[in-house]
């Protein structure tokens, strides 16, 4: 029996996953990521981290065992080849869709997941529309949601005694987001934000910057990926902006890595713990999973994040063979995940009481000049 098949396929290509085998102990996973695009390496770091879970679970399951595969099909970023993408993964017979990448993707596709009673587990995005009034029963968020992220950034801005807040958010994802954000600073006693829509391809950051500059913010809140968040963050430092600079974890381990860069820290939220926290038991298995499958890569938090809800997929899958006394189906999957309390060594998943939300789990850091996580 092959026993750890990964594949990565381009959505341009075969128009039916190819699952390795049909053997009643397999467990097919889908995952739509942007495996190209400007999210490229922020795709690739999650489907990274899935794989380092599947293979994991694989060798601890044996030859009698469950057999996890991945298909990871790209979608660009772009929303409509997500949408393709999951139905073309629930047709091939995915058992769950594991680790999308795009939030406002996977929130075309929940009337989808719906109808095909499939669960969709960890979409690697705090995007409020696929959490507030989308169905519990399908969807499994393992990273917190941007409403937690943005209380405590609000928090920071409060104690700094910041008034004028300006938000910086793509403009093709979901109107929520922003009311979310509005909301947290009404609790807070502020106004509502100056807000501006960007291009996920940073195509208008000159002409962001200058609104923003022109404000006379406090402080920025950027809800993107790394790529206009940078090159907007970099025109604003140029013009001299001296304010504070606030990412969400949509800008990944991308942002770390480019904030030297721009000459000045900036503060991020992270989803998941520190990769150098080598002390909590999650983040050493990972680093020895991640081992077992790519001997130079490097532990990011974005691939980090992948690894969770791979491993929150193994455990339902576990569960739901457990429970059910037989295959490791879509419906066994969802009742598993229904109950699933999970420690991974200090990072805790809970679907308690019809809860959709398994963590809460959120840091605010900051990111030096040189790039490393301080604070």
């Amino acid at each position: 029996m092959q026993r750890r098949h990964f594949m990565l396929a381009g959505a341009a290509g075969a128009s039916w996953p190819q699952w390795s085998h049909a053997a009643s102990r397999t467990v097919r996973i889908g995952q739509s990521a942007s495996l190209s695009g400007t999210q490229t390496q922020y795709g690739k770091d999650v489907s990274l981290g899935l794989t380092a879970a599947f293979t994991a679970a694989n060798r601890a399951e044996g030859s009698g065992g469950l057999s996890f595969e991945l298909q990871s099909l790209d979608d660009g970023g772009v929303k409509e080849r997500v949408v393709a993408n999951a139905k073309t993964l629930i047709d091939g017979g995915a058992q769950a869709l594991v680790g999308f990448t795009s939030g406002i993707g996977a929130q075309d596709c929940l009337p989808m997941i719906q109808q095909a009673q499939v669960a969709l587990i960890g979409t690697a995005s705090g995007n409020m529309g696929i959490r507030t009034g989308a169905p519990r029963d399908c969807t499994a968020h393992v990273r917190a949601g941007y409403d937690v992220e943005y209380r405590q950034m609000i928090s920071y801005v409060r104690s700094y005694g910041f008034k004028r807040v300006g938000f910086v958010y793509l403009q093709d994802t979901s109107k929520i987001n922003l009311a979310t954000l509005t909301a947290a600073l009404d609790a807070a006693g502020l106004k509502e934000p100056m807000s501006i829509g960007v291009d996920r391809n940073a195509k208008d950051a000159d002409a962001a910057a200058k609104k923003l500059l022109a404000a006379k913010l406090d402080c920025v809140v950027f809800t993107t990926n790394a790529a206009p968040a940078l090159a907007i963050a970099k025109a604003m430092t140029n013009g001299g902006y001296s304010g504070m600079l606030f990412a969400s974890s949509l800008a990944g381990q991308d942002l770390i890595n480019g904030v030297p860069q721009l000459g000045r820290s900036m503060v991020m939220s992270l989803v998941v713990p520190r990769p150098t926290a080598l002390g909590m038991g999650v983040v050493s298995q990972c680093v020895r999973d991640l081992a077992a499958v790519d001997s130079g890569a490097k532990l990011g938090v974005t691939v980090l994040e992948g690894y969770i809800a791979g491993r929150v997929t193994v455990e339902a899958a576990r569960q739901a063979t457990q429970r059910g006394g037989g295959d490791p189906s879509r419906a066994r999957i969802l009742e598993a995940l229904a109950n699933l309390k999970l420690d991974l060594g200090g990072y805790r998943v809970a679907y308690e009481g019809g809860q959709s939300q398994g963590s809460r789990y959120v840091e605010l850091v900051i990111i030096d000049r040189f790039g490393r996580i301080a604070g």
